[in-house]
């Protein structure tokens, strides 16, 4: 299936690895040209030399830390032209209420919570004039699936699920659309940091966090790719009535019974 997307440029944070490695990789299959930005240097040069290696697209890299809005600035600045935006930066660190104090919520929500907002502020605001754009926001299925022991990423995904919908609810009007995607489960390091500290916390064995996946659909996590390849639809022309809406991807699993 073409996508349409040909020759468009994507930027996406959180880019380095995992989900925004992921989308950065199903989009410059499609002919897009990439940027890629995260924290780590060494990181996004390692992801961009995949991305050549693989697909004829123009790749860029740039290290920025989102949670510090003047990279936000930085980057409008250097690429107000971009035709998709995909939001993915951002681990909230996983705890109940009493293990995740102030300032560690709060930097935990700097990046991920403000930092989405804070690019979707810049970047709609360049795209609205023009009367196109995509924004996909990468979120959690942890917003819609409560979890107490994932308080501070709960209430942030749940807060940018709303964020989401009231944007692309309107965004329309000016020929930009909005959409949303919860990832479930998915393999990548944040994933198993979190499972070990479950294991610790329920098993008093880190090393035992594979045993954690068993109760999941199909019996293992998603893959990073399951989602960008979501993103990549999301952002073409073959999803063009999109938006205001959030697409769960996790086998099923807000549907279940508890799995962790």
């Amino acid at each position: 299936m073409d996508l349409n997307i040909r020759g468009r440029t994507a930027l996406i944070t959180g880019a380095s690895k995992g989900i925004g490695l992921a989308s950065a990789e199903s989009l410059a299959a499609e002919g897009v040209n990439v940027i890629l930005v995260s924290r780590t240097q060494a990181d996004l040069e390692n992801a961009a030399k995949k991305i050549k290696d693989r697909h004829q697209v123009r790749v860029e890299v740039r290290a920025l830390d989102i949670a510090d809005s003047r990279s936000v600035g930085i980057l409008a600045e250097a690429y107000p032209g971009i035709d998709i935006l995909v939001n993915n930066a951002g681990a909230i660190p996983g705890g109940h209420l009493l293990e995740i104090d102030e300032p560690r919520w709060r930097s935990a929500w700097d990046l991920k919570v403000f930092g989405y907002i804070n690019m979707t502020r810049a970047f709609f605001g360049l795209m609205k004039p023009r009367g196109h754009g995509v924004i996909v926001n990468v979120l959690g299925v942890a917003g819609e699936k409560m979890d107490f022991d994932y308080i501070a990423g709960s209430s942030g995904n749940a807060s940018l699920m709303a964020f989401t919908r009231a944007m692309g609810g309107r965004s329309v009007d000016s020929g930009v659309r909005i959409v949303g995607i919860n990832p479930g489960a998915i393999m990548t390091d944040r994933i198993v940091t979190m499972m070990r500290k479950r294991a610790q916390d329920r098993l008093g064995d880190a090393e035992r966090y594979k045993e954690l996946f068993k109760p999941l659909p199909f019996g293992r996590a998603g893959k990073p790719e399951e989602i960008g390849d979501m993103v990549a639809f999301l952002a073409s022309d073959r999803s063009a009535y999109t938006s205001g809406t959030i697409i769960t991807i996790d086998g099923g699993a807000a549907n279940r019974a508890p799995m962790f």
